[in-house]
């Protein structure tokens, strides 16, 4: 009965070693991992601005009551306009200062801040929209800038992703052509991406629109009043097989 047992299962190890070394069993592929870049630029297409309401009252309630109102008045004009906006901020909270002579914290109130994003495709909307609020007590104008839009960003995102790839398929086919191979088709490949779209804090309407983004765009581009395109980069890992 043994050695029947070790008969079987020569046989079996034997037939094992068989398949293992027959030309038709498939093959590990040979592979070589590389990197690829792209660097381009996508346009500034749209401004934006952050209106801020901050109100102070020793009642919650009426802190409360009067900052919503305040941004209620505000955003029923920016309906009017073509901008998008949201709501980056609303919190309230107890503000405090040190009192140097009592020496100790004293309560100023309850601080309630409401803030709103508004963008549009034209400068001269976020100016009229500064000039409709300038002076309006509790309102807060903050962080005037270009940035490229994501609907605008997305292609340019696209085709730099296309252009990465390739420039590591060019870079595996240098490499491998050393060993007289070249590069076929792709097994994997991770990518990541960044834009350097950039913010700036703006005083309380101390500038228009229109000043404040031209010295932005002096400070990015030497001095030139136009404003520098969002720097896009796009890096890629990949596998390729060689043959």
């Amino acid at each position: 009965m043994n050695k029947r047992i070790i008969w079987i299962a020569g046989f079996v190890a034997f037939a094992a070693l068989l398949v293992a070394i027959s030309p038709d069993s498939p093959k590990t592929p040979r592979t070589i991992a590389v990197t690829g870049e792209c660097l381009t630029t996508a346009p500034k297409d749209r401004t934006a601005i952050t209106l801020r309401v901050t109100t102070l009252d020793k009642s919650a309630a009426a802190s409360m009551k009067q900052a919503s109102e305040k941004i209620a008045q505000i955003t029923e004009y920016l309906k009017t306009q073509d901008v998008k906006m949201q709501t980056t901020q609303f919190d309230s909270y107890e503000k405090t200062e040190w009192d140097r002579v009592a020496q100790k914290t004293v309560s100023l109130g309850i601080e309630t801040n409401i803030a709103v994003e508004v963008s549009a495709t034209s400068i001269d909307i976020i100016e009229g929209i500064l000039t409709k609020f300038a002076g309006m007590p509790n309102v807060y104008s903050e962080n005037l800038r270009m940035f490229t839009s994501s609907e605008a960003m997305q292609p340019v995102m696209e085709e730099c992703l296309g252009v990465a790839v390739e420039n590591a398929r060019t870079r595996a086919n240098a490499l491998a052509a050393g060993d007289g191979r070249r590069a076929g088709k792709m097994l994997a490949v991770e990518y990541g991406a960044s834009g350097s779209n950039i913010a700036r804090p703006t005083s309380n309407f101390l500038r228009s629109a229109k000043m404040s983004v031209a010295e932005d765009a002096a400070a990015y581009s030497g001095g030139g009043i136009v404003s520098q395109d969002t720097q896009v980069t796009v890096n890629v890992s990949a596998v390729f097989e060689i043959r």
